[in-house]
């Protein structure tokens, strides 16, 4: 049996493993997504081993809960850093910790339950009518949409993600709806799940940068945007310095929801 516990981050949520891989085979595909199954296995958007690091902290492991191996996840780094935590990988309120694009800084507030990782720079940005391209650890198409409440996001972000420039390699779409209070509503269609997720931790960076892009001002710029997932708030906070958006941190809730024993071959899933 292999110990795990499942965290969620407005809503996102995973499987967690310490990083004990002697029993798991991480090429074994079908084995992860019958751990993310939601009738079958233990259910999730993903599975995440962490594990010890020579050069940080931990090491973040992330697998879609199609069974392959996905790109940064930030929702998932979130909940990576309090299980690391609680695993003994570091102590304190700060840490460093590996992951699919590089580095990233972490920082826990106790009081407020709250976990924020600094996201990597992004470089450039596509725009088009309607629409923008961006890298945050995962690539991400954003769309402006009007009565986001009313769409069906499954259908509407499959059609752009099988559409024949991403069909190949995938993208995540995010739907974004700007209000006049500030805030930006975002649902997401993540590649790997396959349908709409609850939240989209690299998602709502790009819907918050993206939107920012649209309304460049000169000089060097501190910006802080709160965005409205179906699963919670989280708060994107950046530096844009001419050409390049930098000290991008990403910061919400991280919960436990519970923990168990996994078998090492999980229930069949039948067709």
């Amino acid at each position: 049996m292999i110990e795990f516990v499942k965290y969620h981050g407005t809503g996102n949520d995973f499987i967690l493993i310490n990083g004990d891989l002697s029993r798991v085979n991480l090429k074994d595909a079908d084995w992860i997504r019958r751990c993310c199954d939601r009738r079958f296995g233990i259910g999730g958007n993903g599975l995440i081993v962490v594990r010890a690091h020579d050069q940080t902290d931990f090491e973040m492991l992330y697998f879609n809960s199609d069974g392959r191996p996905g790109s940064f996840c930030g929702n998932g780094g979130r909940c990576a850093v309090i299980f690391a935590l609680e695993e003994g990988l570091f102590t304190g309120k700060e840490c460093i910790f590996s992951a699919y694009d590089g580095k990233h800084e972490a920082r826990i507030d106790f009081s407020g339950g709250k976990v924020a990782i600094r996201m990597a720079d992004v470089l450039s940005v596509e725009t088009g009518e309607n629409f923008a391209i961006l890298d945050t650890g995962s690539p991400h198409y954003v769309e402006w949409v009007r009565d986001l409440d009313y769409m069906n996001i499954t259908e509407a972000g499959r059609a752009i993600r099988y559409s024949p420039r991403f069909a190949s390699e995938g993208v995540n779409v995010n739907f974004i709806e700007e209000k006049e209070d500030g805030f930006l509503k975002v649902a997401t269609y993540e590649r790997g799940v396959e349908e709409e997720t609850l939240s989209c931790g690299t998602g709502v960076v790009a819907s918050a940068l993206a939107s920012f892009y649209l309304r460049l001002p000169r000089g060097d710029v501190s910006q802080e945007i709160n965005v409205h997932t179906r699963g919670g708030t989280l708060k994107v906070q950046f530096v844009w310095t001419e050409d390049r958006f930098h000290d991008i941190w990403l910061t919400g809730p991280v919960e436990f929801v519970f923990s168990g024993r996994l078998a090492d071959h999980p229930p069949q899933i039948h067709s």
